[in-house]
């Protein structure tokens, strides 16, 4: 029996993974430099840099702060940078600001059509992303595929924050598998070393974010060009699942 049959439940990251990054972060990570830098055009591109992305190509560097970090994290970094703010001021302007930006995000395929696929096939689905919970939820509901979830997690949600397992061992809580039951997607390694780190069944990677196939094949059993190519890698029935 290969992994992939084994798979009863799907635990997605969300940017990168869900939606296209260049299209839905860069100008969001724009954005954030202005607000960190107060103004300050120079040190805005300064802070950019910090955070892994180039302010003339837009190009984000796979694994970087912006790539990677949760609000805390990316607040921390640019505070540490030169940003004027303290870390918890930085962090509360940023979830307001990630929260905003799901009604810009752009995603990767018809999200609506996808999850209902997956949910008619009997698998649990979930998203444990390094954003903010509520900015998952805003998401899910702007592209209609709320209602397929069985599970939500951000940073600020109490499971920990990633490559920790403890997004994925909520979602197994929450569904009654067990994670050699899962597959964690992501777009960069946070994703696909919390996979590995909860003993996740399966780790896949998808190139629609930040991560290229050299940065992300040690850490997972495929990398796809997209979400879409699970259709054909995962069985088109789930292993029986429990009652949640």
């Amino acid at each position: 029996m290969t992994k992939a049959a084994t798979i009863s439940g799907i635990l997605f990251d969300k940017d990168g993974t869900l939606l296209d990054y260049a299209k839905s972060w860069v100008p969001v990570n724009y954005e954030l430099a202005r607000i960190a830098a107060a103004g300050d055009e120079a040190l805005a591109r300064k802070l950019l840099v910090a955070g892994g992305m180039d302010p003339d190509t837009g190009y984000v560097t796979p694994d970087s702060l912006l790539a990677a970090g949760n609000t805390v994290e990316i607040a921390e970094g640019l505070v540490a940078a030169g940003a004027p703010f303290t870390v918890e001021a930085l962090a509360e302007r940023f979830d307001g600001l990630f929260a905003n930006s799901a009604q810009l995000a752009v995603a990767v395929t018809d999200l609506a059509h996808f999850f209902a696929t997956m949910h008619e096939r009997g698998y649990w689905l979930g998203v444990a992303s390094s954003d903010n919970e509520a900015s998952i939820r805003a998401t899910a509901k702007r592209f209609g595929f709320d209602g397929y979830l069985h599970y939500v997690a951000g940073y600020d949600s109490g499971f920990g924050t990633k490559p920790e397992p403890g997004m994925v061992l909520g979602f197994c809580a929450a569904t009654g598998l067990e994670p050699h039951q899962v597959a964690v997607v992501g777009d960069n390694n946070h994703d696909l070393h919390m996979g590995r780190n909860a003993g996740a069944g399966l780790t896949v990677a998808v190139l629609t974010g930040t991560g290229s196939r050299a940065s992300l094949s040690d850490a997972s059993d495929h990398c796809l060009n997209d979400i879409t190519e699970l259709l054909p890698l995962l069985p088109a029935a789930a292993v029986a699942r429990p009652a949640a």
